[in-house]
């Protein structure tokens, strides 16, 4: 007598997250690949660093080669405390690793300090 074959049982996926999941994926489609696998990274350091980030901000993180001569830079804005990259918000970098800041920071840095000169 030959076996017949079981049905398959419907796997049960509970993920608490998986409207923001679709939500993030949605909005990364429209992105660039590049552009969209660095803001995942950004959220997983986000994640992982989370009260941490005060202790860290103006740090480096990481630093990657792009190619031979384009080098990608994760590092945490000194001013808004978040989690940026070189190439999409841009970087005043600080000669001591300390006090990093992204382009938007550092103009209105640059602002306030003319401002009050």
């Amino acid at each position: 007598m030959p076996r017949t074959s079981k049905k398959e049982k419907a796997k049960k996926n509970f993920n608490l997250f998986e409207e923001e999941e679709r939500a993030e994926e949605a909005a990364e489609e429209e992105l660039p690949k590049d552009e969209a696998g660095r803001l995942k990274i950004k959220r997983r350091y986000e994640e992982l660093l989370g009260i941490r980030i005060e202790k860290l901000k103006g740090r480096v993180l990481n630093r990657e080669r792009i190619n031979k001569t384009i080098e990608g830079i994760y590092f945490i804005c000194a001013a808004c405390k978040k989690v940026c990259h070189n190439l999409d918000e841009g970087l005043a970098e600080d000669p001591n690793n300390v006090a990093n800041l992204c382009s938007a920071c550092a103009k209105e840095k640059g602002k306030n300090g003319q401002a009050a000169a």
